[in-house]
């Protein structure tokens, strides 16, 4: 039965189960490009998920013998793999999900790198393995993102083949996982302020079209703007509709009268 293996992030000390450590020149070569792809990285000019897929196809190209890499991000305390470089880790990372138990809910829950060597015998997991194993996918390296003391989520790299990641695979995993989750924290960090400015706008434009319709109203009857916006807000409860809406049908009314108007006139 294959031992898992659970190591703290750049740990050294506890064993991997696996080929023996293996380091090539090719590795550091991959790993030194991947870093620097991801140094270029323009969270700036990228969505989430188009940086994301960045990242994980960095990680495919860093991490020897991935067959694939999906990262996952924690929000609400909902786990959710956003992206996959390969079809078959959206669904190995379904499963997990789904029962409740895994290698990625394990690392980033608990914030240590987890390694096995074969899913389908480990005993870390005893209904996610079995299913992911007749799936025909049996490695898994699960590097958790960590940003100070918050994870943001785990990266998750999958290989078919038993016992594929040795010691010098994880250890790379892990040095490629601090980067990364710097990238992942800018680029939730830009995205928030994108939506924030969105929602702002979005209020100004309402306030705007709400004061526009208290001027139509006062002007109709001659009302105070207090009575002007308890009109509105009467007729915003009695139409079931947010003020704003009632307030842009005013306002649409008021421009098709006077364009009536401007046309016979």
């Amino acid at each position: 039965m294959a031992e898992p293996t659970a190591r703290a992030p750049g740990g050294s000390d506890a064993p991997v189960s696996g080929a023996a450590a293996s380091r090539t020149p090719a590795d550091d070569a991959d790993l030194r490009e991947s870093l620097a792809g991801l140094s270029r990285l323009a969270s700036g000019q990228l969505d989430l998920r188009s940086l994301l897929t960045h990242v994980a196809d960095f990680a495919m190209h860093a991490i020897p013998g991935a067959d694939g890499v999906g990262l996952t991000l924690v929000e609400d305390g909902r786990a959710d793999t956003i992206v996959s470089s390969a079809a078959f880790v959206r669904d190995v990372d379904a499963i997990q999900y789904r029962i409740g138990e895994g290698p990625c809910i394990t690392a980033a829950a608990e914030r240590r790198t987890v390694h096995s060597a074969s899913l389908g015998k480990d005993p870390s997991w005893p209904r996610f393995g079995p299913q992911v194993g007749r799936l025909g996918v049996h490695s898994v390296l699960s590097l958790p993102l960590l940003t100070g003391d918050q994870a943001l989520g785990a990266m998750n790299v999958y290989a078919r083949g038993e016992d594929v990641f040795d010691a010098w695979a994880v250890e790379l995993g892990e040095l490629f996982a601090v980067p990364a989750a710097i990238s992942v924290e800018n680029a939730q960090a830009l995205a928030q302020a994108k939506r924030l400015a969105v929602q702002l706008q979005s209020a100004l434009t309402h306030r705007a079209v709400i004061d526009q319709a208290l001027g139509i109203l006062m002007s109709r009857s001659g009302c105070t703007p207090a009575e002007a916006f308890d009109k509105l807000r009467v007729m915003s409860q009695s139409q079931n509709l947010k003020a704003s809406a009632v307030a842009q049908q005013l306002l649409d009314e008021a421009v098709a009268r006077a364009q009536a108007r401007h046309s016979t006139g």
